[in-house]
C-alpha cells in the first residue's frame, strides 16, 4: 500500500494527490535514444522529449536552462540549421535561456514549442505549413510564431500528424497546418498556413485542455464538456459516427459528465473524468480502447481499471498504446504493447505512465514533455556513506598515525565481527590503532560504511593483511581483485611477494598467460633440472611482466623451490 501524502493544489485549483511512488525520479535512460548521452549529461538533464518515427530523437533542457538536441533530424527536426544526424549533444543556442512550458511534436517529425513567456517557437518539417510560418519550406532553425499569437500567453501546444494547435491563457485554442480532413476547425479542408483561432462552438468557450490525434483535435472547456474536430473514420470523435467534422462539435454522450482531461493516440481517444472514470473511443484494431476486444467504438465506452480513482490518462498520436495512473500509484497499460494486442488494462510494475512508452510504445517516445526533478532523497546506503568520518555524529574516534578518524560504535559492531567482541563493554570513545597505517585502517571502516574500496594496488596489499587480521572474507576478495587490475613491471615484485603471503587463491584465477618460462622466481635460471611446482596464477602474471623479454622454451611456468 502506498503512503499517502497530504493533497495540495494545482494551478488550475484542482485537487491533485501525490504519493511516495509519484515522486520517485524519472529514469531517462529508459529510452534508448538516451545511451548516446554520458552519465554526466543524464544527471544535467530536467525536461526531455523523444520523439521521431522510430524514436531516435531527443530534446533536453539542462539545470542551466540550455536546450540540447541529437538524433537522426529527419527534415531538420534538431533545429540546429542543417540536416544531419548527430551522436552528439547539440545546443541550440537560439533557445538558450528560454524555459519550456509546454512541447509537442508531429510525424515529420515538426516540433512546436511554448516557453514559460507565452511565446511560440516551431521548427522541422513543414510541407503542408504546420510550422505556423505562413511557408511550406522546412524550418530548420527554430522560429518564432507571433501572427495572430503576438498578444496572447500560449499556455499549451499539441500536434498531429501534420497539424497544429496551441492554447492560450484566456481559454482560446488556434490551429495552422494540414486540414484535409477538418482538423484545422476552419470549416474548410484547405491547409492553413498561419495560427487562426478555432470558433464555432468554442466562440464563448474557456478551453482548458486540448490534444491532436493523427488528423483529429480535442479540446475540453471548463464546463467539462469536449469538443471535437477532423477526421472521424475509426470513431475517433465520439459522435456516434465515422464522418470528419471541419468545425469543432460538442461530445453529447458525455452530457452530464464532467471531464476534466483528453488525451488522443494515433486514431482513438481517452477522456478523464472529474471522478476518476476513464472513457474510450475509436480505433480498436490493438485493444486500445481497454474494452476486452478490438471492435471499434464511435461511442464512449467507460474503461474499466480498478476501483481506486484514476488520476492520469495517457496516450499519443503515434502509437497506439494507452496508459493509466491510479491515485494509489498503480500503472496500468493497454492496447499495442512491444507487438501483443493488450485488450484490457494491465497492471505493471511502472511508478509512471511515461515508463510505459518507453518500454512498451512503438515507437519508444514520450507522451508528452518529461520533468525530472532532482532526487534529494538519501537511501540508507547513501545516509551510511556520507556520515563515515562525520566527527558531528560520531561516537567514536581511532587515532591512527597521530590522525582522527570518526565512526559509530553501532554501525562498526553490526558490520563486523572484530568490533562486535571489542566494543561490547568498551565505554572508551578513542581508540589508538598502530598495528596499521592511517590509509589502510581508514580504508578498512570506510568499506564498513560502504561496500566499496578505493585504493592502490601497494596499500591494498595492507588492507589485504588487515582482512586477513579480522576474517573478512569479502574484504579480501576485492583486495585480490584490485592486486590483480594493478600488477604493473614497479610493483609486481612486492604484489608477487603479497600474493604468497597471504595465499590469495583469488589471484591465481588467471587463465590469460600461457607462456613458458624456466627462470627461476629471483630472476636466475633454475640450475636443477628435476621438474619443479607450477607458479601459481598470480606469480605466473609477474614472472611474465618481469621476464617477457627473456627467450621462453618450455610449456609451462615453474617456480623452483629446490634452491640455488
Amino acid at each position: 500500500m502506498e503512503e499517502e501524502l497530504p493533497g495540495f493544489y494545482g494551478e488550475s485549483g484542482k485537487p491533485v494527490q501525490a504519493t511516495l511512488s509519484s515522486l520517485k525520479m524519472l529514469d531517462v535512460g529508459k529510452w534508448p535514444i538516451f545511451s548516446l548521452c554520458s552519465e554526466e549529461e543524464l544527471q544535467l538533464i530536467r525536461q526531455a522529449c523523444v520523439f521521431g518515427s522510430a524514436g531516435n530523437e531527443v530534446l533536453y533542457t539542462t539545470v542551466n536552462d540550455e536546450i540540447f538536441v541529437l538524433g537522426t533530424n529527419c527534415s531538420g527536426c534538431l533545429g540546429v540549421g542543417d540536416i544531419q544526424s548527430t551522436l552528439e549533444p547539440q545546443r541550440l543556442d537560439s533557445l538558450t535561456g528560454k524555459k519550456i512550458a509546454s512541447l509537442s511534436y508531429g510525424s515529420g517529425p515538426h516540433i512546436v514549442l511554448a516557453t514559460t513567456d507565452g511565446e511560440v517557437f516551431t521548427w522541422g518539417h513543414n510541407a503542408y505549413s504546420q510550422l505556423g510560418n505562413g511557408t511550406a519550406t522546412h524550418g530548420l532553425l527554430p522560429c518564432h510564431i507571433s501572427t495572430n499569437l503576438s498578444n496572447k500567453q500560449v499556455i499549451e501546444v499539441a500536434c498531429g500528424s501534420y497539424h497544429s494547435l496551441v492554447l492560450t491563457s484566456d481559454g482560446e485554442v488556434f490551429a495552422w497546418g494540414y486540414n484535409n480532413s477538418g482538423q484545422v476547425g476552419s470549416g474548410s479542408t484547405a491547409n492553413q498556413p498561419i495560427p487562426r483561432r478555432v470558433t464555432g462552438c468554442l466562440q464563448n468557450k474557456v478551453v482548458m485542455n486540448i490534444a491532436c490525434g493523427q488528423m483529429c483535435s480535442m479540446a475540453v472547456v471548463d464546463t467539462g464538456e469536449v469538443y471535437v474536430w477532423g477526421y472521424n473514420g475509426n470513431g475517433q470523435l465520439g459522435l456516434g459516427s465515422s464522418g470528419n467534422q471541419p468545425t469543432p462539435c460538442r461530445v453529447a454522450a458525455l452530457q452530464g459528465i464532467h471531464v476534466q482531461r483528453v488525451a488522443c493516440g494515433y486514431a482513438h481517444t481517452l477522456v478523464l473524468t472529474d471522478e476518476g472514470q476513464v472513457y474510450a473511443w475509436g480505433a480498436n484494431s490493438y485493444g486500445q480502447l481497454g474494452t476486452g476486444n478490438k471492435s471499434n467504438q464511435s461511442y464512449p465506452t467507460p474503461v474499466v481499471v480498478e476501483k481506486d480513482r484514476i488520476i492520469e490518462i495517457a496516450a499519443c498520436h503515434s502509437a497506439h498504446t494507452s496508459a493509466a495512473k491510479t491515485q494509489g500509484g498503480h500503472v496500468y497499460m493497454w492496447g499495442q504493447c512491444r507487438g501483443q494486442s493488450v485488450t484490457l488494462p494491465h497492471l505493471t510494475h511502472f511508478c509512471c505512465t511515461d515508463d510505459v512508452f518507453a518500454c512498451f510504445a512503438t515507437p519508444a517516445v514520450t507522451w508528452r514533455l518529461l520533468s525530472v526533478e532532482p532526487d534529494d532523497h538519501l537511501t540508507v546506503a547513501e545516509s551510511l556513506k556520507r556520515e563515515f568520518d562525520n566527527p558531528d555524529t560520531a561516537d567514536l574516534k581511532f587515532l591512527v598515525d597521530g590522525k582522527y578518524i570518526y565512526a559509530h560504535k553501532v554501525l562498526l559492531k553490526i558490520r563486523c565481527e572484530h568490533f562486535r567482541s571489542s566494543l561490547e563493554d568498551s565505554e572508551d570513545d578513542i581508540v589508538e590503532m598502530s598495528e596499521f597505517s592511517y590509509p589502510v585502517f581508514r580504508a578498512f571502516l570506510e568499506y564498513l560504511y560502504t561496500d566499496n574500496i578505493s585504493l592502490s594496488p601497494e596499500e591494498a596489499v595492507g588492507l589485504l593483511d588487515l582482512a586477513t587480521f579480522y576474517s573478512e572474507t569479502r574484504l579480501k576478495k576485492l583486495c585480490q581483485q584490485t592486486i590483480k587490475q594493478g600488477i604493473c613491471e614497479e610493483n609486481a615484485i612486492a604484489l608477487l611477494s603479497a600474493a604468497v603471503k597471504y595465499d590469495a587463491q583469488y589471484l591465481n584465477k588467471n587463465k590469460r598467460y600461457s607462456t613458458a618460462s624456466s627462470w627461476n622466481g629471483d630472476g636466475r635460471k633454475c640450475p636443477v633440472r628435476r621438474p619443479c611446482p607450477p607458479a601459481s596464477g598470480l606469480r605466473r602474471v609477474l614472472l611474465q611482466i618481469l621476464y617477457k623479454s627473456s627467450d621462453c622454451s618450455n610449456t609451462d611456468f615453474r617456480i623452483c623451490r629446490n634452491g640455488p
